[in-house]
This record gives structure tokens, C-alpha cells and sequence, in this order.
């Protein structure tokens, strides 16, 4: 697993060859305290696990919802879709 910053200069994810076994932290989107408010992981795994965990949930509670992942990559509901259409994500254990 690699554990490098990849925001580095405030660049953008990259979501065109994310590293699925990178350790990643699942979060709520609290209202009023932003995306990642009071910093409580509700959920620890790769990010491969975060985005299958995320997309059995309800499709409207998906919005609420978080990835951050080791070295600085946040992943907002809009980009955790678009990862769990990637053609390379690993399959769901």
C-alpha cells in the first residue's frame, strides 16, 4: 500500500487509476460542519472495501457520505460513483 500525498500542489484525485488497496477512511457529511466534521471515521478499509460498502447502501443515503483515503485524496458521494463504475475496481470479497 502506498502512503504518498497525491493532492500535492491542491491537485485534483485522480480517478483514472486509483489504488484500491491504499487504506481509506469512510466518513459522514454532517450539515453545518463540513465534509469531514468532527473527523469521525465511521469505517476503516481499503478503498476498494469503502467503495463497495458505500454502494450497498440506499442509493439516497450515498450522498452523505465520504471517502478520505491515506496521503490526502479526498472522495466526495460524485466521485465514489464514479469509482465504483471503474473498470479495474477489484471485486467485492
Amino acid at each position: 500500500m502506498t502512503d504518498h500525498p497525491t493532492t500535492f500542489r491542491a491537485e485534483p484525485a485522480d480517478l483514472t487509476d486509483p489504488d484500491w488497496d491504499d487504506r481509506a477512511t469512510l466518513y459522514k457529511i454532517d450539515e453545518g460542519q463540513g465534509l469531514l466534521g468532527g473527523f469521525d471515521g465511521l469505517r476503516r478499509g481499503t478503498l476498494a472495501e469503502l467503495v463497495h460498502f458505500v454502494q450497498t447502501l440506499p442509493e439516497h443515503e450515498r450522498k452523505d457520505y465520504a471517502i478520505q483515503e491515506s496521503g490526502d485524496k479526498r472522495y466526495g458521494p460524485h466521485e465514489i460513483a464514479i469509482l465504483a463504475q471503474h473498470d479495474n475496481l477489484p471485486p467485492a470479497d
